[in-house]
């Protein structure tokens, strides 16, 4: 598998983000050298563990404002960056990307490697895709679930149009401006330094064969090589009797709905305290971080 490595010098002096990197080398489903991924590790080593897993096309910059309120909180914060994206390694064909190597690399990161347990979790975007097929596929791992602006798709529901526009733009747009992307997908512009993080990863087009593919391999049928994987995963779903939290934004055109599924279908979230966070966009983290930290560190206190 060809890969790139973004230069350690594209990452230095990014503002609020003082964190240290960890690497763990992952297999090469294709079986070639190991590809190298990032990750953040915050906090005390007997925590709680939180795991906060980001989405497209961003990296663990998106939690900077939350890490370290669930620090003083006591708890052992895990970030990491993706295949594909942050410090983590970029294969360049964009068919190595599937969804069940993302599930897989972050298997072994997390489980394999780091071998952490009684996990709360949140996922946003892709980070809930990828994380909530490891709820349904090792559900002893996980102490409580928090979901925000995010879902698991099979294929067989409904696709916002919001989403089918992104479709569109990420596969025929020249170039993919990763960073004003994920500007516009708050409710105001985020400065230039922050866009400019957000645009570390990827000195040139070449880097962005993951965001670019990211997109495609959402299930919109029933067709989609991750149908069934997800339907398993939701089988487990709606037998997680764990606390399990609904904390969207109110201002996310993409996900805005995708709770009630959870709601109705998930017994962990029985007498829960759901919330929506107002003056947030689609990155909530970016736009409403400590808040959104307050909420999963009240959350976590209450269960």
């Amino acid at each position: 598998m060809e890969r790139l490595r973004t230069p350690d010098d594209r990452f230095a002096g990014l503002t609020d983000f003082p964190f240290t990197p960890h690497y763990h080398d992952v297999a090469d489903p294709t079986g070639g050298e190991p590809l190298r991924m990032a990750y953040l590790d915050e906090g005390p080593r007997d925590g709680q563990v939180v795991l906060l897993l980001h989405g497209e096309p961003t990296w663990s910059y998106l939690y900077r404002f939350m890490i370290a309120p669930l620090v003083a909180a006591g708890h052992r914060v895990v970030v990491p960056d993706m295949i594909g994206f942050g410090r983590s390694d970029k294969p360049t064909p964009r068919e190595e990307y599937t969804f069940a190597r993302h599930v897989e690399w972050m298997r072994e990161l997390l489980f394999d490697h780091l071998d952490i347990r009684d996990i709360t979790f949140f996922g946003q975007d892709w980070g809930s895709l990828i994380g909530l097929r490891l709820v349904g596929e090792h559900p002893q791992r996980f102490a409580r679930v928090a979901i925000g602006n995010g879902g698991l798709p099979t294929g067989e529901e409904r696709i916002s149009d919001a989403f089918l526009a992104w479709l569109d733009f990420s596969q025929n747009a020249d170039t993919l401006p990763v960073g004003a992307i994920v500007s516009g997908g708050c409710t105001s512009r985020r400065s230039d330094e922050v866009v400019a993080a957000y645009d570390a990863p990827f000195p040139d087009e070449r880097y962005k064969e993951g965001a670019r593919q990211y997109p495609k391999l959402v299930p919109i049928s029933v067709d989609d090589p991750a149908h069934q994987a997800n339907v398993a995963a939701w089988e487990t779903l709606r037998r997680f009797t764990k606390p399990f939290l609904c904390c969207y934004s109110d201002g996310d055109p993409i996900t805005r709905g995708a709770d009630r599924k959870f709601l109705e279908e998930v017994p962990g979230t029985k007498g829960q305290a759901h919330t929506t966070l107002e003056g947030g966009g689609h990155f909530l983290q970016e736009e409403v971080g400590p808040q959104l930290a307050a909420v999963l560190n009240e959350f976590i206190a209450k269960n």
